[in-house]
């Protein structure tokens, strides 16, 4: 019996290939940036939402970045048809942005259900969840959604 438990655990730590371990970790990076564009795009559509402005300041604030952090990547918004910038108004949203922010909204949401469902408490879940949303698979995130539907979980508010 104790020789399957090694075997086991020996696949788990076995070396991939090369190429399997470039992919995973081109995703990884790929996805870190993605994650920083995501962040951004939900903070700016949630303050725009609440006080109906997002000005760089704010958003610095409350990423807890610099000033100059903050402007550089909302010209990588600007940039990729994400946001754009007002004179004297603030930071606004493009379609495209607004779409990004609710895709990023709704991972959120099934993140943090399906840790509030394996009885994370609320503070961890959310701050947890704030991590996971950004690198979790749409399969996984499928499963999540799945499982949440047919377990009769309370939906998180």
């Amino acid at each position: 019996m104790r020789r399957k438990t090694v075997d086991v655990v020996t696949s788990l730590h076995a070396l991939p290939t090369e190429q399997a371990q470039a992919r995973r970790f081109g995703k990884a990076r790929s996805a870190r940036s993605t994650a920083i564009l995501e962040d951004y795009v939900e903070l700016i559509a949630d303050l725009l939402e609440s006080s109906g402005e997002a000005r760089a300041t704010d958003i610095a604030r409350r990423l807890g970045v610099s000033h100059p952090t903050a402007i550089n990547t909302i010209t990588r918004l600007k940039r990729e048809g994400l946001a754009i910038a007002r004179p004297y108004r603030g930071i606004f949203l493009t379609e495209k942005g607004e779409a990004l922010a609710r895709r990023a909204r709704a991972r959120h949401r099934v993140v943090l259900e399906m840790l509030l469902a394996l009885g994370i408490p609320r503070e961890t879940a959310e701050a947890d969840a704030e991590g996971i949303e950004h690198h979790v698979s749409e399969a996984t995130l499928k499963a999540f959604s799945d499982f949440i539907k047919t377990s009769g979980v309370k939906k998180a508010s």
